[in-house]
């Protein structure tokens, strides 16, 4: 067994003035990273250069960060961040800002690369990094992966090269503002997480601690995600807290089949991660372990799949041509890396079976 986690990780209220001492210490310059309008909206773009200017840290923003980020977007971030001299990089977002800041502070390290860099299978330095999450699905700020749009592939796709932030700052004040449907999308993705963590080749004691404990509170969160209650700081806390177990989860065991028949999905039919990846958790949960699927389903407080796979698509509904279903799982079929963290094996019946939405 191993467990690494090299991300010192915050979770509390006021979390970036409580710890803009070291945010500041990461560097003289920070390149911002982050969307147009998310992070100016919950305040946390605010909070952060708050407390750069309280520390006379210098800073430059890139606020052109687009969902599901591309590599050309990475290119021009980082072409900023060399212009202004930026010496650290600080994410903050959902998913797509946080995996863009990972990237781009490899690239800043390594300016002399080009864009291919990112894919090649090695272990390389990268700028120090602040991740700021304000989504409750991705757990980025503690995970080493970065996935990326690749316009030239026509799907998304894993960077090789593994970045982790040096530091997290989460607070759960940044959720509460945000769009029903982000807080949807965002919490079916960390409950996917989890759940590719659990039935996974990887799957050991260390990684099941932070499995069962997130499954666990995100199963304290789940009348809030089904919009019976109304989201308050004390449920985004603990919304952003199971997001960010399944990060550490996923860092151990990397995830599995639905995501990679998610990512066609996200990129031809714009289907939205969270509910391209929450589509499948159910039939995938269905062929796993006994033993290991009663003890999922009972975590996260499920009866059964059928309950798990009713309660996605009833929040975040999926439809996807037969055609573009198909084609994504015979790429699956012929992707061995994928495959091989699977417990149990697939075949064509029982890839028929996943992709039959909404059964």
């Amino acid at each position: 067994m191993k467990y690494f986690m090299p991300t010192k990780l915050y979770s509390e209220k006021n979390c970036v003035a409580a710890h803009a001492d070291e945010l500041c210490s990461l560097g003289t310059h920070a390149l911002i990273v982050t969307g147009q309008n998310s992070s100016k909206v919950n305040g946390s773009l605010a909070d952060v250069t708050a407390a750069l200017e309280k520390n006379s840290v210098k800073y430059t923003v890139f606020d052109s960060v687009e969902e599901n980020p591309s590599v050309e977007t990475v290119m021009a971030a980082r072409d900023m961040g060399l212009e202004c001299g930026a010496d650290f990089v600080i994410g903050i977002g959902g998913g797509s800002p946080l995996d863009a800041s990972k990237a781009v502070a490899l690239m800043l390290k390594n300016s002399g690369k080009d864009w291919e860099f990112m894919y090649e299978n090695k272990t390389s330095a990268y700028l120090p990094l602040a991740a700021v999450p304000t989504t409750c699905g991705t757990g980025s700020e503690v995970t080493g992966v970065a996935v990326l749009t690749r316009h030239d592939l026509k799907t998304k796709v894993s960077m090789k090269q593994k970045v982790f932030p040096t530091l997290a700052l989460v607070d759960g004040k940044y959720l509460t503002s945000a769009p029903r449907h982000i807080i949807v999308n965002t919490a079916i993705d960390a409950l996917s997480h989890l759940i590719e963590s659990a039935v996974n080749v990887n799957a050991d004691t260390y990684s099941d601690m932070t499995v069962f404990a997130g499954l666990r509170e995100w199963a304290k969160c789940r009348r809030y995600i089904d919009g019976s209650a109304e989201i308050d700081e004390k449920a985004a806390a603990m919304l952003m807290n199971a997001s960010a177990l399944a990060g550490m989860s996923i860092a151990q065991t990397g995830t599995t089949i639905p995501h990679a028949l998610s990512y066609m999905l996200t990129y031809e039919a714009k289907i939205p991660h969270g509910a391209a990846v929450g589509a499948f958790q159910g039939k995938y949960l269905k062929y796993a372990d006994t033993d290991r699927k009663n003890a999922v389903l009972e975590a996260a407080g499920f009866a059964d799949t059928d309950e798990l796979g009713h309660f996605i698509s009833a929040l975040a509904p999926v439809s996807a041509e037969r055609e573009l279903l198909e084609r994504s799982a015979m790429a699956v079929l012929k992707n061995h890396a994928k495959l091989s963290l699977c417990p149990y094996n697939i075949d064509e019946i029982v890839m028929a079976d996943l992709i039959q939405l909404g059964i």
